[in-house]
Order: structure tokens, then sequence, then C-alpha cells
């Protein structure tokens, strides 16, 4: 099978086409002729040499995809309700970069009612990434407030739909007034461009100085301090990535006087058996909704899997809004 792998740690131009042997479905797994790619940040990060997979996975990058069930274990694909043939999407630890990949059958879901194979591929890392830290972590409430940070993002944008969706109020920050306005028509109630407005004061005019009950944080560092200040009593501050550095020093006063709480997840190493939780969780309560129109995936760009890079230097770029996916179809 042709595969894009990274050919050493560095810039986008170090992803290249090459070929692997077919992955082989173990027990408790499935593969999948993927279609289509969803390419995420930590592909970047894992690109650069600075996140490297858990033991056992493939080293490919790519944390999603989306095609057709072509082997399996039989007994749990029926468990799971699944059959060769079916169009699946997938939430994957490394392997996602390629023609064929192997997946755990509790990490795999039925690509909703109505929706294409690409955009089923920017389902999996996001999906499971918000509910799990919004909804779960977070304990999101209808009637709360929640600021997300990155609004535009791919990760972003699921979050501003879900939360809507599930009755809560929505403030997110994005680096222009273009990517305010996309957080607008998604569904944001208010958005803050955090190139030319203080996030902490514009929170506080909104909210008329109670703060926000949950963070959706992608930033960290400096982030954290601002965050504390922003959160109203009982606020929940969840840290899932650190783009802005690992360090923070923060305020605890707030923390014990407000009863905050900062907490944080990473979702890939993870085991299959919390996965696969929130699997059933988005299959229940979020995919009749996919299925009905009301939360839909929000795509920018596609490329053919052989312009991997170019998809790299898109993301890195911060340019997009929405997700950026691969196509192996168009090879």
């Amino acid at each position: 099978m042709r595969a894009v792998e990274i050919t050493a740690f560095g810039d986008p131009q170090v992803l290249k086409l090459g070929e692997r042997p077919v992955p082989q479905a173990g027990q408790g797994e499935l593969c999948i002729r993927v279609v289509a790619s969803g390419v995420n940040r930590p592909d970047v990060i894992q690109r650069k040499g600075h996140y490297a997979p858990p033991p056992g996975a493939s080293d490919l990058p790519g944390l999603e995809v989306a095609g057709v069930v072509v082997a399996g274990d039989a007994a749990a694909m029926a468990e799971q309700g699944l059959k060769l043939g079916d169009r699946v999407c997938a939430l994957v630890a490394g392997g996602g970069y390629a023609e064929y990949c192997v997946a755990p059958v509790a990490q795999c879901l039925p690509v909703p009612e109505g929706l294409t194979d690409v955009e089923a591929a920017c389902l999996p890392e996001t999906f499971f990434t918000v509910w799990s830290n919004v909804f779960d972590r977070g304990a999101l409430q209808p009637g709360e407030t929640l600021l997300i940070q990155g609004g535009s993002s791919g990760i972003g944008v699921t979050a501003i739909q879900l939360a809507k969706a599930f009755g809560a109020k929505v403030i997110v920050t994005a680096g222009s007034d273009e990517k305010c306005q996309a957080c607008l028509a998604l569904g944001a109630d208010e958005a803050i461009n955090y190139r030319s407005q203080d996030f902490v004061a514009e929170v506080a005019r909104i909210t008329a100085g109670k703060g926000v009950d949950v963070i959706l944080d992608m930033v960290a560092g400096d982030y954290v301090a601002r965050e504390v200040e922003a959160l109203a009593e009982d606020g929940r501050l969840v840290i899932i990535a650190v783009q802005g550095g690992i360090k923070a020093e923060f305020n605890a006063g707030l923390v014990l006087r407000r009863r905050l709480q900062i907490t944080g997840s990473t979702l890939r190493p993870r085991p299959v058996a919390f996965k696969a939780a929130i699997a059933k969780a988005l299959q229940t309560k979020v995919w009749p909704l996919l299925a009905a129109g009301k939360v839909r995936p929000i795509i920018h760009s596609q490329f053919s899997a052989a312009h991997a890079s170019q998809a790299h230097a898109l993301m890195e770029s911060n340019q997009h809004i929405g997700k950026i996916v691969l196509t192996w179809d168009l090879l």
C-alpha cells in the first residue's frame, strides 16, 4: 500500500509517499480501506519529532480515517453491529496517512447518514476530543457559558456546534475578524479577536463580571493565569494542548476563593476501553445530530495524500477555518 511517511524530523517537505505492507487486523480490530484521512495538529508535532506514537502504534502519522471495512475480527465486529463492506470512520493512535489502516473495532463508528467519507474523516479526532474534554471532564451543562480558545480550529468549530446543540452559551477567541465572523456564523454567541482585544476584559464585559463556567484551552503557557481570572465560581479550565508552552504561573488564591478546577488530558495514549466509552456516547447523543444536519463537519481544504506536505504547511500557517483532509482516491 501507499503511505505518507515521515522521512526525517523537520519541515513539511519531510513527508513523502512510500510503500508499506498492508497492516493485518488482530483480535478486536478491523482493517479499513482508507478513502480520506484527517489532518490534525498532533500530526504536525509528530512530524517535528516532538510527539512519539504510543508503544505498539504505527509510526505513520494520522489519527483519524474514513473508508470501507475490508477485514477484521468477525466476532468483535458483530458485537459492534459492523460487517465487511460497511462505511466507517475511526479514531486511531497512528497509521492514518495510508491506503489501509487497522483500528480497534470499538473505536469505529458508522459514517453518519448523508455524509461523505471525506466529511466523515473529519469527525473522530475532534468529536472524541471535544466530547471527552468539554462534556465529560469539563462537565458543561445547559445554560452554562463555554469559552473556546481558538474557535476557528478543527477542535473549535466542533466545540462551538456541540456546545450550542446541548444548550450552552459560547464565547470564542480567534486571530482575525474573518475567523471571528466564521465562528459567529457557526453559532457562537460572541467572538473575541485576541490580536486586538483582551479576552479577560471582554469576558468580564460579556458576562457582566460573572466569568465563564468552562474554558477549553489549546494554548496553556501564560494564558493560564488570565484564564483563571476569567472563570466564574466553580469554573473548570480544561487544557488539551500546550502551544503557548508547558509552564504557567497563576493566582492560586483565585482558585481557592472561586473553587476552580484546572485539569487537562491527551487522548492518544488512553486505552481502548476509554475511547470505546466515548464512541458509544457519540453514537447515541451526537451521531443523530449529524444525520439530521444540526451539527456538521466544517472542511477548509482537501489535498491528495501525495500533497500531504502542502496540507501540513497550511495547518502551520493557521490560515484555515475548520478541518484539513487528505484523500486517497485522487492519486
